[in-house]
């Protein structure tokens, strides 16, 4: 399934993306604060492509007009112990920063969620120090609901914040 918004598309990962996917996510600036480590060949992108993100629920996102992933985005069941609800997680390639493409991406996956998995909320965490993270989800109208310690894919414990937003607050 092909998502759109004004400035994005959002595609199915495909294996060969692993190629770009490398050139984005072995910048130390994206997987660490996501909590990943970077990627560190094109072998390793085309394995977590395969494990990871080619399936229903993830996106490579892309600007409209090119092909070309700059990030990622997409949902799963959420670990913050509500039924039926979803949870969004994404990471943008550093050159792509401040362009507002991930809350504009977000918005659309949580209109998404509400109209086609009929989600009665939807949630985001961050990592206590992923201020930009943080960011995408305060311009999205979450609402800040608790903290929680989480273990990495690296190997540590984070507090991680979790948000939320409900159908009647998204639609007003």
């Amino acid at each position: 399934m092909i998502i759109e918004t004004q400035r994005l598309l959002l595609r199915p990962w495909r294996e060969d993306d692993a190629e770009t996917l490398y050139k984005l996510a072995c910048d130390e600036r994206v997987g660490p604060p996501a909590g990943w480590k970077p990627h560190e060949s094109v072998e390793d992108s085309l394995n977590v492509l395969r494990g990871v993100l080619i399936n229903e629920n993830t996106w490579a996102v892309c600007e409209k007009g090119s092909d070309a992933p700059i990030g990622s985005i997409g949902i799963f069941d959420t670990d913050a112990n509500a039924e039926n609800n979803w949870q969004i997680g994404y990471w943008l390639a550093a050159e792509y920063w401040g362009r507002g493409y991930m809350p504009e991406a977000t918005k659309r996956l949580i209109t998404y969620c509400f109209e086609e998995k009929n989600a009665p909320s939807v949630w985001c965490s961050h990592a206590d120090f992923n201020a930009k993270s943080r960011r995408v989800i305060e311009k999205c109208g979450f609402t800040y609901r608790f903290n929680k310690p989480w273990e990495s894919m690296l190997g540590d414990i984070r507090d991680s914040l979790y948000y939320s937003i409900n159908r009647e607050d998204y639609y007003k």
